[in-house]
């Protein structure tokens, strides 16, 4: 049980008004064991002071240091008992006072030192007083057994208390963790909803795009095979935009009722989103050189993402412009995308709020171990360079949710 006991620290308001307390009674014993060491004991005048703060000095270090101040008390006590003689009517080997400091500091430390410290102190105390106790005269005949058993009486006494406090402050601790615990599962519980909401509303209104878009060739008579190509692609997107939004947000539902998890994208995908951005009608050209069925898949995610984010980036801001994509699979991954500036007659999508696509690309990086740097060119365009390890170099303690890393609105 001694080596499960831990400190005891009080608060700070506490610790002031306890040493003020303790000064007070360190003087009072002081002004009481001084005058009265001519009556107990044969010490010449000059030494009496120094005597007396022997028997109560050291009950100032009971909450500094209890352990010190017990060892000076005691180590003092049996120097007293052994080299000063007592007066012809004094049978106690050491003064009142010097016994009353001795037990507070043996009781302050069974309340605070270390097991054990607590154990020589009180095996030391009670082989003490049962030596010199004993000695005593007709009154302390039979103290050499009962001193014994009233220390060992105040270090149980001092262990309880301690026990006591623990329990108590492992009890609040506890509760804290709880109230925690609660709050922070409540967020949780919240942001759950509002990724549900936004699931359900986001997947209907892509699903009527989808419907729109398959439905346009059979609803309007003449199109071209231009603009048949130009829905499908349309569809096409949405679908996979679709997909993903079921894939993230989906996951937060807690009802039990879930369609089945679309897996994430890795890198070997990415060549797919790369010919979907040319279905859609971009000008883009891409290098991979390198395997991409190498990568790890956190690595691979975060490429896809990053590329993603990057080509829906050029299309809003560079429409029509030429979007040149560079992936080289080393030692490292590197990514280089690049697009021109927005092809004449093309009006970039313009937003009055700042988007968190670049702050969700870094992200990514950073989550994958890399990093990722963007800058405008002097013509006007834009590019976004990432350095990548093809194995990560930690392992994520849980996976990236919509809460963790920002959605692509702009840049």
């Amino acid at each position: 049980m001694l080596a499960r006991l831990k400190a005891v620290r009080l608060p700070k308001n506490a610790r002031l008004t306890f040493d003020v307390l303790t000064g007070v009674v360190t003087v009072l014993g002081l002004a009481v064991a001084w005058p009265t060491l001519h009556l107990t004991h044969q010490v010449p005048i000059a030494a009496q002071p120094f005597i007396a703060g022997l028997a109560a000095f050291p009950l100032l270090l009971v909450r500094v240091n209890p352990a010190l101040g017990w060892a000076v008390s005691a180590g003092s006590a049996l120097l007293i008992a052994l080299a000063i003689p007592n007066q012809p009517d004094n049978t106690i080997p050491f003064q009142v006072v010097h016994i009353l400091v001795l037990f507070a500091l043996t009781f302050a430390v069974a309340v605070r030192a270390g097991a054990q410290i607590v154990l020589v102190a009180w095996l030391s105390t009670s082989l003490l007083m049962a030596t010199t106790m004993a000695q005593a005269g007709d009154s302390f005949a039979d103290a050499g057994l009962g001193w014994p058993i009233a220390i060992t009486g105040l270090v149980i006494f001092g262990l309880l208390v301690r026990w006591l406090t623990q329990s108590q402050k492992a009890l609040l601790e506890q509760s804290e963790e709880t109230e925690l615990e609660r709050a922070r599962r409540a967020i949780l519980e919240e942001k759950a909803r509002i990724a549900r909401d936004l699931h359900d509303v986001v997947a209907h209104h892509m699903s009527m795009v989808v419907v729109q878009a398959q439905t346009a060739p059979y609803r309007i008579d003449g199109l071209s095979a231009d603009a048949k190509a130009e829905f499908e692609a349309i569809g096409s997107g949405a679908r996979a935009a679709l997909n993903e939004i079921r894939g993230l947000l989906g996951v937060l539902r807690s009802d039990g009722h879930l369609p089945e998890h679309a897996p994430q994208p890795t890198a070997a995908d990415v060549p797919e989103l790369l010919e979907g951005a040319r279905r859609a009608g971009m000008r883009l050209t891409s290098v991979i050189d390198g395997p991409l069925d190498v990568i790890a898949d956190s690595t691979g995610l975060a490429l896809y993402r990053i590329v993603q984010e990057s080509l829906a980036n050029a299309s809003r801001h560079a429409p029509g412009a030429a979007v040149r994509v560079r992936i080289t699979s080393g030692a490292n991954l590197a990514l280089a995308i690049v697009n021109d500036p927005p092809a004449p007659g093309h009006t970039p999508t313009r937003s009055d709020t700042p988007g968190s696509g670049i702050a969700g690309m870094q992200s990514r990086a950073e989550a994958a171990g890399g990093h990722l740097t963007t800058s405008a060119r002097p013509d006007g365009g834009f590019e976004v360079h990432a350095d990548l390890p093809l194995t990560p170099l930690f392992t994520p303690t849980e996976p990236l949710t919509p809460a963790s890393v920002p959605a692509s609105p702009t840049i």
